[in-house]
Order: C-alpha cells, then sequence, then structure tokens
C-alpha cells in the first residue's frame, strides 16, 4: 500500500517499516530534498485510509506514525547515502573501529571516507600539520552509519 503511494511522489522513498505487536505502525520516510511534517501527514492520512478500507485489522484496531528519518537514525538505504555525500559522517565498522570524516562517494558496494588527521597550525603552539586521507569502506564491513550533526 505504501509503495502504491511512494510510487505517486518519487521524490520520496521508504527508509524503514517496524510493526509491532500492538499493531502499532511505524513508517519511517526521506526525500531526496528532505521531507517536510505536512508531507508526512499526507501520507500519514493516504495510508491511514488504505488500511482502514483493508480491514487488515479487526475493528481498526491499530496506530500508524509516519515521520522522517531522524538524524540521529543510521542511514539505511543507498539513496539515503546519495543524499548526504559533502556531509560529515560517523561510520561503525563491524569490527568496532569508529571513523569519522566527509562522504565523498558512494556507489553500490560502499563508500569513499575523507578523513583529516592532525590540526592546522595556530599561533605559536606546535601542532601536527593536518593530513587528508581517503579510505574506502564497503557495506559489508560498516556496521551503521550516521550523519554528523555540526553547529
Amino acid at each position: 500500500m505504501l509503495e502504491e503511494i511512494l510510487a505517486e511522489e518519487p521524490a520520496y522513498f521508504l527508509v524503514d517499516l517496524r510493526i509491532k505487536p500492538t499493531n502499532n505502525i511505524k513508517v519511517f520516510l526521506d526525500g531526496d530534498e528532505g521531507i517536510t511534517i505536512e508531507k508526512c501527514v499526507r501520507i500519514n492520512r493516504r495510508l491511514y485510509k488504505k488500511l482502514e478500507e483493508a480491514a487488515i485489522y479487526p475493528e481498526g484496531d491499530f496506530s500508524l506514525e509516519v515521520s522522517s528519518a531522524g538524524l540521529d537514525e543510521p542511514l539505511k538505504s543507498l539513496r539515503q547515502y546519495k543524499k548526504n555525500i559533502g556531509r560529515p559522517i560517523e561510520v561503525m565498522l563491524v569490527d568496532g573501529t569508529m571513523k569519522e570524516g566527509l562522504l565523498k562517494e558512494m556507489n553500490e558496494e560502499g563508500i569513499l571516507l575523507e578523513e583529516s588527521v592532525g590540526k592546522p597550525a595556530m599561533g605559536k603552539l606546535p601542532s601536527k600539520k593536518k593530513e587528508i586521507s581517503y579510505h574506502t569502506y564497503l557495506f559489508n564491513n560498516i556496521k551503521s552509519t550516521k550523519i554528523q550533526i555540526v553547529f
């Protein structure tokens, strides 16, 4: 049902869908240019109506929440990686190693991360020279990836 709705809205896509035993349905969406609360409300209304008409849950015993995939949620789809190229990310590898840097590129197999080591020289204090390196991480070696929020 959701695929039908999203087919009419190609700029938006499903990130995650969770259905709890209490018939609580949670839908997490994103868009190539983000997604507004208003768009989530409209999709929620359309999906709710379809669920009611299909009578999947006896006596309408279900709840539905449609929201954006929050910035604190890990990236789950290739489309999310693509839309976040150029942003700072934090990558947790399967072996527990944490990597931080700029998401430079992505393809179906993995990502290219620009990592910085050291700090630029400031005043008279001795400091390491900033070094930039590029590393490729394959998706099968990535446990999770989160966007870093920079203020």
